[in-house]
């Protein structure tokens, strides 16, 4: 409880009346977090209105990349884009997607710098539903970026072979994983000192994995200590599932370690990234 004073109008000057307010993050249920989490990310959504150019990523990069490298490395490949599409498509839809986790520290450390997120703490609700609604709103990103790299795909000619269900289920589990790996990007983002340096980190980390991982060419066209490196990046794992789900609507082991792998990674930075938050907020 936090105990202010307020003067007393029958008796100004001379007596003070305590007023007692419930702190913001006290007696806070979990029906109440969940329901302010939400429109934490509802916030986030109207941010992306007010502010469209924080969805080129998601729009102008995967019309521009899917094109790019189609055109470009289709022929080198595998001798004609129809072919390589089955290879790019998947591979480019894990690419998007997962960069754009990246964002989600960025524009957290943004928030805590413009001082966004002191102003929450005068409200009644729970600390943590900020960083909660974050996240959420951020799967929005996800689901947009997963929906316009497939419809390019579809425009150049990709015909998957899983059908619509492979190609649903695979869109879900990119979604899941990404959001299991923004919390490693929001555990950067409150940790790190400024959104220049989070977005300078995050990338020289995900650009190399996401590359390395098999994305825009098979994993076995390449030397042998670096696909000896691949068994240890789950950015392969999420390639290999989304390839097969896609292709062949196929349900193998490569899904298990992906879903496994998210578990895992939320398991670890999600309490990492709320103590860190709460530590901060």
């Amino acid at each position: 409880m936090t105990t202010i004073t307020e003067p007393s109008t029958a008796a100004a000057g001379r007596h003070a009346t305590p007023l007692s307010i419930p702190e913001a993050s006290n007696k806070i249920g979990l029906r109440q977090t969940v329901s302010t989490s939400f429109t934490m990310a509802y916030r986030g959504i109207l941010k992306i209105k007010h502010n469209p150019e924080q969805l080129f990523d998601v729009t102008v990069q995967p019309i521009l990349f899917t094109a790019l490298f189609a055109y470009i490395f289709g022929g080198a490949i595998s001798h004609n884009v129809h072919d390589y599409l089955p290879i790019l498509i998947p591979g480019i839809l894990v690419q998007t997607v997962i960069l754009t986790s990246v964002v989600t520290g960025t524009q957290l450390r943004e928030d805590m710098d413009k001082g966004v997120f002191d102003r929450f703490k005068s409200l009644p609700i729970a600390r943590i539903s900020a960083l909660a609604g974050a996240l959420i709103a951020d799967m929005v990103r996800y689901v947009l970026a997963t929906t316009l790299t497939i419809l390019v795909g579809l425009c150049l000619g990709y015909r998957p072979e899983g059908g619509v269900v492979g190609v649903v289920v695979a869109g879900l589990v990119i979604v899941v994983c990404s959001f299991a790996v923004s919390w490693i990007w929001a555990l950067v983002g409150v940790t790190g000192k400024s959104a220049a340096g989070v977005q300078g980190i995050s990338m020289m980390v995900m650009f190399p994995l996401t590359f390395m991982s098999g994305a825009f060419a098979q994993v076995s066209t390449m030397p042998g200590w670096l696909q000896a490196i691949n068994h240890a990046n789950p950015v392969y794992y999420m390639v290999n599932t989304a390839r097969a789900l896609m292709n062949g609507n196929d349900y193998g082991s490569d899904l298990a370690w992906s879903l496994l792998g998210s578990v895992v990674v939320i398991a670890i930075f999600a309490p990492l990234s709320i103590k860190a938050y709460m530590r901060r907020a």
